[in-house]
């Protein structure tokens, strides 16, 4: 399955973006430009099911993480320099270094979950995601995340109209794993975080992850808090 990839920047060094569930790659219209103004060849991709990507009824991690890995292989052959997945897309990430795939030198993963539960109802999850999806429109998004400025909820608005209920349904129904980020990966999280909870960022830490933790963030850590997310990695912003 080959995703749609949008490509800023001409430097030899390749990041790649994975966006969160019901984003697109447009979600990270903040920090595109930031990267490729480093130097980066920037490829921020569509995930199965979102944005111009082909849709997938029988999605899970694996799936979309061999995805991703073609892609990113067939649009810019090599190792890229860095991969950052937010949310789902970290996951994705992970699943797709553990297996192989994809061997970045620096995986850096924002606030995504280490565990996935699976096995989900298949027509209750579809049925869920239909409703989030109608709900996610500017005036709705402007009232409810009230941390987004105005072209942040027209982004996510208008990745929600290309959002597929189904294939999101379909990853919630596909078995569940665990996809640990490896040794050497920094992961930034919001503190507190639905998504790596206290305890799990001390386990990672444990395993030589470097957990970098911003008070008050919300999920989409640079949404909100813009200059704490890029002030956390160094490495990519100097």
């Amino acid at each position: 399955m080959r995703l749609h990839a949008d490509t800023q920047g001409a430097g030899r060094r390749t990041a790649v973006l994975l966006h969160g569930m019901t984003g697109s790659s447009e979600s990270w219209w903040r920090i595109t430009p930031l990267l490729a103004a480093r130097g980066f060849r920037v490829l921020a991709l569509d995930l199965p099911g979102h944005g111009r990507s082909p849709r997938d009824p029988e999605l899970s991690v694996e799936r979309a993480a061999q995805a991703v890995a073609e892609t990113v292989d067939a649009v810019v052959p090599g190792r890229p320099a860095v991969v950052v997945g937010h949310s789902i897309g970290g996951t994705i990430a992970a699943a797709a270094v553990a297996s192989g795939w994809l061997d970045p030198e620096l995986a850096v993963y924002v606030d995504a979950p280490v565990r996935l539960r699976g096995g989900a109802d298949r027509a209750t999850a579809v049925e869920e995601y239909a409703t989030e999806r109608l709900q996610r429109t500017v005036e709705v998004l402007r009232a409810s995340k009230p941390h987004y400025s105005d072209r942040d909820c027209v982004v996510e608005a208008r990745a929600a109209v290309h959002f597929d209920p189904v294939t999101a349904g379909a990853l919630a129904a596909a078995p569940g794993g665990t996809w640990t980020p490896r040794p050497g990966s920094i992961v930034v999280r919001a503190d507190p975080s639905h998504h790596v909870d206290a305890d799990t960022a001390a386990a990672l830490v444990e395993d030589g992850v470097t957990v970098r933790s911003i008070a008050g963030a919300a999920h989409a850590v640079w949404y909100s808090h813009p200059d704490a997310f890029v002030s956390a990695l160094p490495e990519l912003f100097g």
